[in-house]
């Protein structure tokens, strides 16, 4: 019967730091997808946690920061360098003060980030249900150019320096994005279908 031989102090070391390597490596690969499954998962408990006989129509839209964004557009800004979301209910940050003040929307949520790169305010609220007239009459005035989108729904846009706004009304509803140096791509489009398409 032959006798086997000894393990080797410099192999079994070898291969222990090859395997953390690659433990480490997969962590490293998966860690982006993190806040995704958190949010997935706070998705499905607070889901479970609804009451089914509330009085909440998912035709109003989203009723806080965390549902106008999709997992990949939230996990997109949530990994930004220094990214942090603050969520109140301030008014919207448009140059348009006049609109503003002329419409006096309710104020449903205001999400503004705050990275490295820049900033990005976006405002829901309700508003008067011609309010996309009065938007079309004053804006362009103010440097804003509008047109149709998606239907009925009036985009107004305005870009200065760094700063690119976009407003939509349509049926009593407003949203508006402030971008100040960090322009996701497609943010503005995005959160308009998280309002208008659920």
């Amino acid at each position: 019967m032959s006798r086997i031989g000894e393990r080797s102090p410099w192999l079994a070391w070898t291969f222990g730091i090859l395997s953390v390597g690659v433990v480490a490596a997969l962590v490293w690969l998966a860690w982006p997808m993190f806040p995704v499954v958190v949010g997935a998962a706070g998705d499905t408990l607070r889901g479970s946690a609804a009451d089914p006989g509330g009085d909440a129509d998912p035709m109003d839209g989203p009723v806080d920061c965390r549902r106008l964004y999709s997992d990949a557009l939230w996990a997109g800004l949530s990994w930004e360098p220094g990214s942090e979301l603050h969520e109140d209910r301030s008014a919207p940050a448009v140059a348009a003060v006049e609109l503003v003040e002329a419409l006096a929307p309710q104020v449903r949520f205001t999400c503004t980030w705050t990275s490295e790169t820049g900033t990005i305010v976006t405002t829901l609220a309700d508003t008067a249900e011609d309010a996309g007239a009065l938007a079309q009459s004053m804006l362009p005035g103010l440097g804003y150019g509008c047109g149709p989108v998606a239907g009925e729904r009036l985009r107004c846009t305005r870009a200065e320096g760094e700063v690119f706004e976009t407003l939509e009304l349509d049926a009593g509803r407003w949203l508006s994005t402030v971008e100040t140096a960090w322009h996701p791509e497609r943010y503005a489009s995005r959160v308009a279908e998280a309002v208008w398409h659920g």
